[in-house]
């Protein structure tokens, strides 16, 4: 089994095995794929590459994170006047707020599997 000098972090995603154990790169590779629409997740190069798949899963998460945060700083303003009541616009706001502590997450694990993959290529 080859050494690895990765540090596995509380970060690292449960769904992919541990760098330099058996498969692990199939496991992160369906991981991240999981992380792109679909039609990026097919695209040969992508299949062939996971560092490139990484690298396009990394950008996708820091998309998302821009979008929910421009949805969260924009509730209030934006939501009475599409005649959302109150409770929707307090709902509306929790679940942004969540979902950017999500998206955070993932992009800490897709950068310590990105590192992984890089490391593994040396």
């Amino acid at each position: 089994m080859p050494l690895t000098t990765t540090r596995i972090t509380p970060d690292w995603p449960c769904q992919v095995k541990t760098p330099g154990s058996y498969d692990w790169e199939r496991s992160a590779a369906k991981w991240l794929r999981e992380l792109v629409p679909a039609r990026y997740a097919s695209y040969p190069a992508l299949i062939r590459h996971p560092v490139l798949l990484a690298r396009h899963a990394q950008i996708q998460v820091q998309n998302e994170i821009r979008v929910a945060r421009t949805a969260l700083q924009t509730a209030r303003a934006d939501l009475p006047a599409l005649g959302m009541p109150e409770s929707v616009i307090e709902h509306t706001i929790k679940m942004y707020a969540a979902e950017v502590m999500q998206l955070q997450h993932i992009a800490r694990s897709v950068r310590a599997v990105s590192q992984a993959l890089v490391d593994r290529g040396r």
